[in-house]
């Protein structure tokens, strides 16, 4: 049996005979602290909290904060005043209430001990404080929950500094893997880069509610990045396995080696849980079933070419008649990633340009050449999936592929073997074993496999400078996370103060990337009268 889950059944042996003698002491039944759910029911009534709590913790995530309130409330009753030992015994309560329930100085009191206590304003903030958070970890898990753009991979449909908001019910939110997390934390915790912020001494297994409808192609969706299972902390933003790749496992893994490149150590490597992966956002573009494949760029979904996003972006190459940058000019076309190196003693300026802005760029004075940066068909780029030379693809002409459907089945050779080995060893949890022309999945010989869930090929609109599908392959049903809907906030760090982008606050996405919402902004001005109007009597000169 693995070592956490004997962990797990000595501390639930410990807590339940904690409650059958606290239960004793309150004048309850023992029997009544081993019936599950029944001992929680009761649980509440010695603390005088309502039936519906029940609720909050069938709840995951939320849970966790309900117990820790209950036991502190439970600690209470028993006529501990003590802060510290008050915050001791929700820590460790696993521990703290079997040493309660055997000693002879605590007393069950209830409520009514702590009645006579007049109600503080610090009491009342932090009840108000506690609910606030039970409330939008609810809201946040479940329904809706705001990210940010960090990364230019989907310029210029959605630009860096963009701040979202995320439906998860529109595909189906559902349960995390670690319930047990430090609340408005993602895997790490604040000003640290290696102290995870969270446990996985509790693993729940995936289940996702019914959603609004289904992932479908061009969505702008938001996922747990597929290649992030595995981390080095110092280097985070490269794949872990693309750096396996170019240095070698046993130099990757070795806590002080540095990167040849960068000149930086890769750090600690750590495994994470789904839901504690990075959160990426792409477009969707083929679903499950779809035969995908990319021609000069040009992307085309069952032999049929795909509709290209209004502001997709490539790269250029491009060379001015003067050495330094012109910014004015980057500024006035909105070009915010370029970027400066040497060529031939010529200054060179790689640009990421859209359709619009590379013919404005060619009508300035200023533009020597400028040329498409593309990989020519049948050129291997060992960066690109399966990241084999049976597959000799590259960013710009890939495949053709055919996108995994649940329930369907795949004949299995030594060549397609590269394709769905990560589906099946990682993402589907099996044991595959590849011994000269012989594939065995679970120890069976196998040539076929039937796909347990669907998967997704997702890609940038900044289709020269984005970490996609075409780097790292398919990305599960299970990792996806919500659609992205709505723009509340934009913040460029090109502009100077205030660097608010006003024209894209409170704005709806759309799949063209483009947000149009003029009901907000129509809003805001009787929104500031009306707030003015009713605190009118605060700015009058009194008489």
């Amino acid at each position: 049996m693995d070592f956490k889950w004997i962990i797990n059944i000595i501390l639930l042996i410990a807590l339940h005979v904690g409650l059958v003698k606290l239960f004793m002491k309150a004048g309850r039944q023992a029997w009544e602290a081993l019936i599950p759910g029944y001992n929680l029911f009761i649980w509440l009534k010695l603390i005088e909290k309502p039936w519906w709590w029940l609720i909050l913790l069938a709840i995951p995530g939320v849970n966790v904060m309900m117990y820790l309130i209950m036991v502190f409330l439970l600690i209470r009753n028993f006529e501990e005043e003590n802060p510290v030992k008050l915050v001791a015994g929700v820590v460790f309560s696993f521990f703290w209430l079997p040493y309660m329930g055997f000693s002879d100085q605590y007393r069950f009191m209830g409520n009514d001990y702590w009645k006579k206590y007049e109600r503080t304003t610090a009491v009342e903030w932090t009840e108000a404080i506690v609910f606030a958070v039970v409330v939008a970890t609810i809201v946040r898990t479940f329904f809706f929950e705001a990210f940010t753009i960090p990364t230019s991979s989907m310029e210029k449909s959605l630009l860096v500094g963009d701040f979202l908001f995320v439906s998860k019910v529109s595909y189906g939110s559902k349960t995390p893997n670690t319930p047990l997390t430090i609340p408005f934390t993602h895997h790490t915790m604040p000003f640290t880069e290696d102290v995870p912020s969270y446990s996985e001494w509790i693993s729940l297994p995936y289940f996702r509610f019914p959603g609004l409808g289904d992932v479908k192609n061009n969505d702008i969706v938001v996922f747990n990045y597929p290649d992030g299972d595995t981390v080095a902390l110092k280097a985070q933003n490269i794949s872990y396995y693309r750096l396996v790749r170019n240095f070698g496992w046993e130099t990757v893994n070795n806590p002080n080696a540095m990167n040849p490149i960068t000149g930086q150590p890769f750090g600690k490597v750590v495994a994470r849980p789904v839901d504690k992966r990075d959160n990426y956002v792409k477009r969707c573009i083929a679903i499950p079933g779809d035969i995908l494949e990319i021609k000069d760029t040009q992307v085309y979904i069952n032999g049929e070419k795909a509709k290209n996003p209004e502001m997709m972006q490539f790269s250029y190459d491009a060379a001015f008649n003067i050495p330094q940058a012109p910014q004015k000019l980057f500024d006035k076309l909105d070009i915010t990633d370029a970027e400066r190196y040497q060529m031939a003693n010529v200054n060179v300026w790689r640009l990421h340009l859209n359709e619009k802005n590379k013919n404005e760029l060619k009508t300035s004075s200023l533009l020597v050449e400028l040329q498409a940066r593309t990989d020519p068909k049948g050129q291997y780029d060992s960066d690109i999936f399966p990241n084999t030379p049976s597959y000799s693809w590259n960013k710009d002409n890939y495949g053709p592929i055919t996108i995994p459907e649940k329930g369907v089945s795949v004949s299995l050779d030594t060549q397609s073997i590269h394709l769905y080995k990560r589906i099946i060893e990682v993402y589907e949890g099996n044991n595959l074993e590849i011994s000269g022309n012989e594939i065995k999945i679970n120890g069976q010989v196998s040539n076929s496999y039937t796909f347990q869930q669907d998967y997704y090929f997702m890609m940038g609109d900044n289709r020269h400078n984005s970490a996609d599908s075409r780097f790292w392959g398919f990305v599960p049903h299970d990792h996806i996370v919500g659609k992205a809907v709505f723009v509340w906030l934009s913040r460029s760090t090109n502009r100077d103060f205030p660097n608010i982008r006003f024209e894209r606050v409170f704005t709806f996405i759309n799949n063209d990337g483009l947000s149009r919402s003029y009901f907000f902004h129509i809003m805001i001005p009787f929104l500031l009268i009306w707030i003015g109007w009713s605190n009118r009597k605060r700015f009058m000169v009194r008489r």
